[in-house]
């Protein structure tokens, strides 16, 4: 029979051999994970510097387009990259390849309304944007669900997605702006959303946990598809301001609800 210290040794070593076991198939996910994402997000980067660069040869998009494009698109990746560690699951997944792609496309959006310089007397370029962002919306509900099903929904993820739809509403704003569709206020509708979060390095109440909200969603995809409409080249200053101008109360009312929601429970706690 074997002793006491016998039986506690044995013990032991299993326990560190399970042990040693979890931290293994720990770091082998982690690999996975930055396999994974690493080579997801070095092959869209590749494939949008090809395109632009081919867009900048077939038109009069020059070179400052394509440095533009693949400067944002890199600070989103990297910032991507830099949240990996946090990321919960083993792979990248199919939803944020998704995001990743909106990701691209919005980065060329931007480098072209900076750079088309003939952009508002070239309808048939406007009209290929406003294709290209209708593209990019329609996306937006896709990864979400690719997220839920594959059961591979993160914080990483959610917070991607918002801040790839955050910037593509800057872009948008600034574009009417450009464009003569409003006045410079339009681009309150692009600076809420930072805003709001430099606003939360002074006052730490507003970087509470937000309930998920349909409201918040629908007015996202309200003030894209505003600031899409009032971008047609048919649609004059008279029209695009008061669309422009809804869209931003609707935006200043949903901040005020999560706002004041946030003092509240910042208050109760």
């Amino acid at each position: 029979m074997a002793s006491e210290p016998e039986r506690l040794g044995g013990s032991f070593k299993r326990f560190s051999s399970a042990s040693a076991d979890r931290l293994a198939d720990g770091r082998a996910q982690r690999r996975d994970l930055w396999t994974d994402a690493l080579s997801s997000l070095s092959g869209l980067f590749a494939a949008t510097a090809t395109f632009a660069i081919f867009l900048a040869a077939q038109s009069s998009l020059g070179w400052d387009f394509v440095a533009s494009a693949l400067l944002c698109l890199a600070v989103i990746f990297s910032l991507v990259v830099s949240a990996l560690p946090d990321h919960p699951h083993a792979r990248f997944g199919a939803a944020n390849l998704v995001t990743a792609f909106r990701a691209c496309l919005v980065s060329m959006i931007g480098a072209a309304f900076l750079f088309l310089d003939d952009l508002a007397m070239r309808d048939w370029a406007l009209w290929s944007l406003i294709a290209v962002i209708l593209f990019a919306l329609a996306l937006d509900g896709i990864d979400g669900f690719f997220a839920r099903r594959s059961g591979l929904e993160s914080r990483l993820g959610a917070r991607f997605d918002m801040e790839v739809d955050a910037l593509l509403i800057l872009i948008l704003s600034l574009a009417a702006l450009l464009l003569g569709k409003a006045g410079p206020w339009v681009l309150l509708i692009g600076l809420m959303r930072y805003a709001f979060v430099a606003a939360g390095w002074l006052l730490p109440e507003l970087n509470g946990e937000l309930f998920p909200s349909f409201r918040r969603k629908l007015v996202c995809v309200l003030q894209i598809g505003s600031l899409c409409l009032i971008l047609i080249p048919f649609v004059t200053p008279t029209y695009s301001t008061a669309v422009a101008a809804v869209a931003l109360l609707a935006l200043i009312y949903s901040f005020t609800v999560d706002v004041l929601y946030l003092l509240r429970q910042a208050d109760e706690s």
